[in-house]
């Protein structure tokens, strides 16, 4: 278990209390330095293909070959992919979403931090990133180490199916006009912290990368991108992979 878990563990302590049926209603708060504390209920995470928004359903009927789940939570995308008959790994850096997915029947778990993810022989034909999953890169700076770590794991030929959204709504004035920090961090790079009953988990950075910022990264790290859909909250599904 690598030494860099984030402890304490309130996500994954709300999906161990929901699953084990001690907390029905468990229910995380979410706290950020750009928007309002948000309930988020650990039953979303143990959703059903059908409770999944459309761009998930998307991704996962994109999915080809060996799939790495990164951020998989409680499972929900990979026990899908296993019924469809996918190999799935699904990695989280909570211990208690690890267990969780053990416990709900994903066959292949592992707890890493991103940048820890082991390379495996032939490596993955899909890296899958859902739920805003390329957050998890963290900042800009993140996201063009990981454009760079992910060849590492990816097989020839294989892709990057991953959501992110343009949050730049937050920053509109009341005409509608944008307003920034130019001399600020990137708008879309967020401070979060989650909390559970009295537990309130380690400090983590998530990026929400606008379209034409991941673009540009993309492409200068050797890329092609493909932009699969968009919903109404602003969030698109794009495909990333290697330029041969």
């Amino acid at each position: 278990m690598p030494h860099s878990v984030p402890s304490p563990d309130a996500l994954g302590h709300a999906l161990l209390a929901y699953h084990r049926g001690l907390d029905p209603a468990a229910t995380l708060t979410v706290h950020s330095n750009v928007a309002e504390d948000e309930a988020l209920p650990a039953s979303y995470f143990f959703r059903s293909l059908w409770e999944m928004p459309e761009l998930e359903r998307l991704a996962l009927d994109e999915c080809q070959g060996r799939v790495l789940d990164l951020g998989a939570g409680a499972g929900c995308h990979a026990l899908e992919l296993q019924s469809r008959g996918f190999l799935v790994k699904a990695v989280d850096v909570s211990v208690g979403a690890v267990q969780t997915m053990q416990a709900r029947g994903v066959r292949e778990v592992a707890c890493h931090e991103l940048f820890a993810v082991p390379a495996e022989a032939g490596g993955y034909d899909t890296l899958l990133m859902l739920m805003n999953g390329l957050g998890l890169v963290g900042t800009l700076e993140g996201l063009e180490r990981f454009l760079v770590f992910a060849r590492t794991l990816l097989a020839p030929g294989g892709q990057i199916l991953a959501t992110s959204s343009d949050i730049s709504y937050l920053y509109e004035d009341e005409e509608g006009a944008l307003v920034f920090d130019l001399n600020g961090p990137y708008y879309g790079e967020v401070e979060y912290t989650m909390s559970y009953q009295s537990e309130t988990g380690a400090a983590f950075s998530w990026l929400f990368a606008d379209a034409s910022i991941l673009q540009d990264y993309a492409e200068a790290a050797g890329y092609e991108v493909e932009f699969l859909a968009e919903d109404e909250q602003q969030q698109y599904l794009v495909r990333l992979t290697l330029r041969s």
